[in-house]
């Protein structure tokens, strides 16, 4: 049986130049054809909060989305242009798509999510629902 090697989805900036060879396959970083980025998830006393580390990246190649309790993170990080580059050394950076997804554990807040970008860090913040109380009066006979 014969096997067709894996072709990587995402585009070669330097195809068709002599240094596109030395770009190569990203590797590691990639998972099923998107690198993705680290994240952590905390909770505090009234937030949940998913924080993605995606340096290089602007807000409008962002997409935050919440289906049911999942929460998708996803983007595109370009390939910076470099000019006068002759030889690549090392790229070790991914570039392209990604995406993460994070299934929400704890009732929260959809319409009150908000996302913010600052220094390479995409913060998203899940308010959590507060529970009902309701006091129940005692009736007497």
């Amino acid at each position: 049986m014969q096997t067709t090697p894996r072709r990587n989805a995402i585009p070669d900036p330097f195809q068709g130049e002599p240094r596109g060879e030395l770009f190569g396959d990203p590797g590691d970083a990639l998972s099923s054809d998107r690198w993705q980025p680290a994240i952590d998830v905390f909770e505090t006393e009234e937030t949940l909060v998913v924080r993605a580390e995606i340096p290089g990246l602007r807000g409008e190649d962002l997409r935050v989305r919440i289906d049911g309790d999942v929460l998708h993170v996803s983007g595109v990080r370009t390939l910076p242009k470099e000019p006068g580059v002759r030889r690549l050394h090392r790229m070790e950076i991914a570039f392209g798509p990604f995406e993460r997804t994070v299934r929400i554990q704890v009732p929260f807040e959809r319409e009150r999510v908000s996302a913010h970008l600052e220094d390479g860090f995409l913060r998203v913040i899940l308010p959590k629902k507060s529970p009902r109380r309701r006091r129940v009066d005692v009736e007497t006979t």
